[in-house]
């Protein structure tokens, strides 16, 4: 790391607050008032913690007393707001970010998605020292991209205690997307725990935080509608492996207060709008470890950007956004009536909302709240066992297995069994008194979606890899996941992504990288390849420039939001050539996906899970370019 990148300037509390000067703020952005901001073309933009407008921004960040949701908290704040305030560039500028830490730990900032050097992408022990306290680390880069990103702490459990915020670049040249106003939409999770509490808990029990599990009445009614044995025998099967259906999310409005733009649903944050306009949404999930469903009632929305970069227009009345996904929608109200932001958490234990309307203080109704979902087989794929803890699995009957015979195995012929590879050394002893009779059901299941098994035709080029852009077999790009129901209304789903034009390098894969996401729910124990970031013992390595191939192989029964830093992934969603770049990837339970990689960032780069507290317990390895 260059030393000319840190000025060594400690500042005190007493000199960032007087009215900001210290640090070269406006005195509303040092008050943490709520100012409008006109953009390039004269639109209107509003965020409810200010804006600093670039190319040069300063930055404080320490930990101060503020009221969240009513109560009395101590979370991280950047400029005394928390989430921070947003930064606003411009494509073709050299940002200068000038970050002061006035906590009494170490911090850093990661800017999410943007491709910049490797000693300015902000992640400590990586390529980067981090920032002391009373230190300002001054980040140099030049921008070369436009869209709706986001930065965060990559330091220890920052960033649930409200280090993070959005980073708005504004293109060099007009977009092809025309609108009249847009607004910035920043989701979090806020917990008034400890966040090391929160980790120490989920590794104390499976499921501390899941207050919805199944209950004789749900029995009863699973009984009616599928029968007596096939529910007893779904119950078995999940008890024998010490897991719930229901566990769809690790940490769970029961500690959890979902925010927009850091105000909770009762506080009804307004994003203002005059009938007849079109309005940008930027849509960013800056959360710790939730998902949301996000609709308008009463609105269609039209997705134009994901991850920051365009895409072809797709209308929805929903879309699920990953942890650290962003995405652009277009509405355009043509109404004098206010309508519901609602973000709705995966596991329907709460929900963030604000109120687009024409005039301020006005709500409208809060939709009917959906039931948690249960996890079914397709959770487990062809994949799901590979990397599963088997050890509690003794004494489940598979007898039944033989009615296994009359299963067309015609379809299997496609299948990869590489991930069996780890089955080698399994101890196989105590399976011997298992019953298997459960799973003479198995005969009427559709098998098509499950991972590895080839639901179409592979297209295979010269060279024997998948050509570049075609779907994975055992990808299943066309679900928008567990708990959506598409004939309900039309949602968003990785299929729909298509680029506004074809990227660049256009070669074939050289080669391929097959990594499988694995870990322990009842030990909280996260990795990739079975291994945790403290049991590797180098990094992966792309050579400079090559065309790869990256395959992801989730063998949990959890979602995964995959962040590669320094490059872009082109999610092979079977668009060809207008597959679309990405910064995140959601990998759904038993699921295999891939993405093309341009490796042409020289250096040492993050690659991680995006749920906090998966990437502390080990899902985390180093990717170096050279």
């Amino acid at each position: 790391m260059a030393r000319s990148s840190i000025i060594s300037r400690p500042l005190s509390r007493r000199q960032v607050l007087k009215g900001g000067a210290a640090l070269g703020l406006g005195s509303a952005a040092a008050m943490g008032l709520t100012p409008a901001w006109a953009n390039p073309w004269g639109r209107t933009n509003v965020y409810a913690q200010g804006v600093e407008e670039g190319p040069e921004v300063s930055l404080a960040i320490r930990r101060e007393s503020l009221p969240i949701d009513g109560q009395e908290a101590q979370p991280i704040t950047i400029n005394g707001t928390s989430p921070g305030p947003l930064i606003r560039l411009k494509e073709g500028q050299d940002a200068v970010l000038r970050v002061t830490n006035l906590l009494d730990e170490p911090t850093s900032i990661h800017w999410h998605g943007l491709i910049l050097p490797p000693e300015m992408d902000g992640v400590p022990g990586v390529s980067f020292a981090g920032i002391a306290p009373g230190e300002t680390f001054t980040y140099r880069f030049p921008v070369r991209q436009n869209g709706t990103y986001w930065y965060h702490s990559h330091s220890g459990m920052q960033e649930q205690l409200g280090h993070a915020g959005p980073l708005i670049i504004d293109a060099a040249e007009r977009e092809p997307i025309r609108y009249d106003r847009e607004h910035v939409l920043l989701l979090t999770d806020w917990t008034f725990e400890d966040p090391m509490s929160v980790f120490r808990n989920l590794k104390t029990m499976e499921g501390y935080y899941n207050f919805q599990e199944r209950t004789i009445a749900d029995f009863f009614a699973d009984v009616r509608n599928n029968g007596f044995a096939q529910t007893a025998e779904m119950r078995g099967m999940w008890a024998q492996m010490r897991m719930s259906s229901r566990d769809i999310a690790d940490v769970t409005g029961s500690t959890y207060t979902y925010l927009l733009n850091g105000h909770s649903p009762q506080e009804n944050w307004n994003a203002l709008f005059k009938a007849g306009e079109r309005i940008r949404l930027r849509v960013i999930n800056g959360s710790a470890m939730s998902f949301f469903d996000v609709r308008i009632p009463g609105l269609k929305m039209t997705v134009v950007a994901a991850d920051g970069q365009p895409v072809q227009p797709v209308p929805v009345d929903e879309f699920r956004i990953g942890v650290a996904e962003t995405y652009d929608v277009l509405v355009s109200p043509e109404d004098d009536r206010a309508y519901t932001i609602f973000a709705e958490a995966m596991d329907r234990s709460g929900y963030a909302r604000a109120t687009l309307a024409p005039r301020e203080g006005m709500q409208a109704e809060i939709p009917e709240r959906r039931q948690i979902a249960d996890r079914g087989m397709e959770a487990m794929g062809a994949h799901g066992m590979g990397g599963m803890d088997h050890s509690n699995m003794a004494g489940m009957d598979h007898s039944g297995m033989s009615n296994m015979q009359g299963m067309d195995h015609s379809n299997m012929s496609g299948m990869d069994h590489s991930g069996m590879s780890n089955m080698e050394g399994m101890d196989h002893s105590s399976m011997a008194g298992m019953d298997h009779s459960g799973m003479s059901n198995m005969q009427g299941m559709d098998h098509s979606t499950m991972g590895g098994m080839a639901a179409e035709q592979a297209k295979i080029g010269a060279n024997g890899l998948l050509l570049a852009g075609e779907a994975q077999p055992g990808s299943r790009y066309n679900q928008a996941g567990i708990g959506i129901d598409p004939d309900e209304r039309r949602v968003l789903v990785y299929r729909d992504l298509k680029a506004f034009t074809p990227w660049p390098d256009r070669r074939e894969p050289g080669r391929e990288l097959e990594l499988h996401l694995t870990g322990n729910m009842e030990r909280y124990m996260w990795s990739f390849d079975g291994k945790k970031f403290s049991e590797v013992t180098g990094p992966i390595h792309f050579e400079k420039d090559e065309r790869l191939r990256l395959i992801l192989i989730n063998d949990t029964m959890m979602e995964h939001p995959i962040h590669l830093h320094g490059m872009w992934m082109e999610l092979e969603n079977g668009q060809g050539e207008l597959i679309p770049r990405k910064h995140t990837l959601n990998v759904k339970p038993g699921e295999r996906v891939s993405a093309l990689i341009t490796a042409d960032a020289e250096g040492s780069w993050a690659f991680h899970c995006h749920l906090l507290y998966h990437m502390d317990a080990g899902m985390f390895r180093v990717v170096q370019v050279s």
